[in-house]
């Protein structure tokens, strides 16, 4: 079946918009807080109290709950895992960059064709696959990110929202979303943000000068501690502002969300002028990634086309990286279309061009694509060595985990692959695919009450309580329901509808 056409920009919905207009009207957002000021140095200019750590999370996760039912949020496990990864080495490189409250980062993207990314509270960090497509080395693409890092880490968006009365916080989530949709659809939020109270809360939500400096000299930390190249940063940030300088000039204030001024520049190459140069190869992942987020950016038809002619480009440049880059990307087509047997042979192309590399390693990124070739072929027993020895060699990807799963479970491996994710679902509590790759599994072996008990977790986890109460009562009456299932669902039930029930109450607040 044939995907339908989407946008190709983030357009979150329009009842969120509502919820932003609706958070810029209200009274309490301009009263003083009565949260504890938290025993931080007051940095980057701002004033009044702090959102405290807990509350900032939470206003986080339940924006991120929207964002990740958004179409055009790209939850692909490989991108998802090269990001976390990469965030993971900027932050090892520094523990104290996790600041006082000890954030738990989470990195992901979103389809975008434009040069952004953008923090949100609690450690949140997206970023757009046009940003991604636009960094011509690793080190720039985690410059990125350990700026962002930066602006988490100082709290510095806790600072600017921490004056409000810690009631009307979460109305803040529709707020924080309207912004996101004002970076790429100004016709849909240009109502939320007019106004006198809509530009209070923008100025709110706009990181000041100072904090852009602050989150800049973080950055600049973090890329060198964790060996990547310093003049990353510069060369990027210039691309940025070069790119904001081709955008119209009657472009609204609020869409400028990071702005990068020639000082901020000159202030980095200040700071990096004495540094020893140091040259980091990019990881054959770098550019693998590149090409698999060029395919999602547009996974239409169109964008298959066009994606074709690009990766065509590439490998009549010859460039060694671009030349596997676009190999992996016609491969990840041609499965995306049925056409086995090109795929095949472009993943023949590829790990040659992998093997001529003496010093270049394998990557997730091609292991998982190799699965996905197995299993496409009916080779299950081979998909699984392949998932056994990547799991192996790579123990911190979450795509290979699933891949392994999934081979477990082609393998005619029903009971080993429903031990597997149930030890998967306590490891990876906040795992939404976990869960639902487990009501597969109990749905292959028939197992209708533990289906929907894993499907009622998948739709809680994705944020929609609706939903996961509607599973439980499912579960409830199915067939096979037992004395000890039905205390399962009792007791979840309880505590969804008490979920729901504050929820509910937080939005008559609003």
């Amino acid at each position: 079946m044939k995907p339908s056409p989407r946008p190709r920009r983030v357009r979150p919905v329009l009842s969120l918009v509502a919820a932003a207009v609706l958070a810029f009207s209200a009274p309490a957002l301009l009263t003083p807080s009565v949260l504890q000021a938290q025993a931080l140095p007051n940095l980057g200019g701002t004033d009044g109290e702090e959102l405290s750590p807990l509350m900032e999370r939470r206003l986080g996760e339940q924006v991120m709950n929207n964002i990740r039912r958004d179409r055009d949020y790209v939850g692909d496990p490989i991108v998802l895992d090269y990001l976390n990864q990469a965030g993971g080495v900027l932050l090892s490189s520094s523990p104290e960059a996790r600041g006082d409250a000890g954030y738990d980062f989470m990195f992901f993207a979103v389809r975008d064709p434009s040069l952004n990314a953008f923090a949100l509270p609690g450690g949140f960090i997206g970023v757009h696959t046009g940003l991604i497509l636009a960094s011509q080395s690793e080190s720039e693409l985690a410059s990125v990110l350990a700026h962002e890092i930066g602006h988490v880490s100082q709290r510095h968006i806790a600072r600017m929202i921490g004056n409000q009365r810690q009631d009307a916080l979460l109305p803040l989530a529709g707020l924080l979303l309207a912004v996101l949709a004002a970076r790429t659809s100004p016709d849909l939020s240009a109502a939320a943000m007019m106004g006198g109270t809509g530009l209070a809360a923008q100025r709110q939500l706009s990181f000041g000068r100072d904090a852009e400096r602050e989150a800049d000299r973080i950055g600049l930390n973090l890329l060198r501690g964790s060996g990547f190249e310093v003049n990353g940063m510069v060369a990027f940030f210039g691309r940025l502002e070069a790119a904001g300088r081709s955008r119209s000039s009657s472009a609204p204030s609020y869409l400028r969300t990071h702005p990068l001024t020639t000082e901020r520049i000159a202030d980095i190459e200040a700071r990096i002028r004495n540094m020893p140069y140091r040259q980091r190869v990019d990881s054959l992942e770098f550019s693998l990634v590149k090409a698999r987020a060029r395919v999602l950016q547009d996974d239409t038809v169109q964008g298959w086309r066009d994606a074709k002619v690009f990766f065509t480009e590439q490998l009549q440049q010859g460039v060694r990286a671009q030349v596997m880059g676009a190999h992996y990307g016609l491969a990840m087509i041609a499965l995306r279309q049925k056409d086995v047997a090109r795929a095949g042979t472009l993943l023949e192309a590829l790990h040659a061009d992998v093997a001529r590399e003496t010093l270049m390693p394998s990557s997730p990124a091609l292991v998982s694509m190799d699965i996905e070739y197995s299993l496409v072929t009916g080779k299950a027993e081979q998909a699984l060595a392949l998932a056994t020895e990547g799991r192996n060699r790579f123990p911190l990807s979450r795509a290979l985990t699933m891949q392994y799963a999934e081979s477990l479970l082609a393998a005619g491996k029903k009971e080993a692959a429903a031990a597997f994710l149930r030890d998967q679902s306590q490891l990876y509590r906040q795992d939404a695919g976990v869960q639902r790759a487990l009501a597969r599994v109990y749905a292959e072996q028939g197992k209708q009450a533990l289906q929907h008990l894993a499907l009622a977790e998948y739709y809680f986890l994705s944020g929609a309580l609706p939903f996961a109460l509607e599973q439980l009562r499912i579960a409830r009456t199915s067939p096979d329901a037992s004395f000890y299932d039905q205390a399962i669902i009792d007791a979840r039930e309880r505590e969804l509808q008490a979920a729901w029930q504050e929820m509910m109450a937080q939005t008559k607040k609003r």
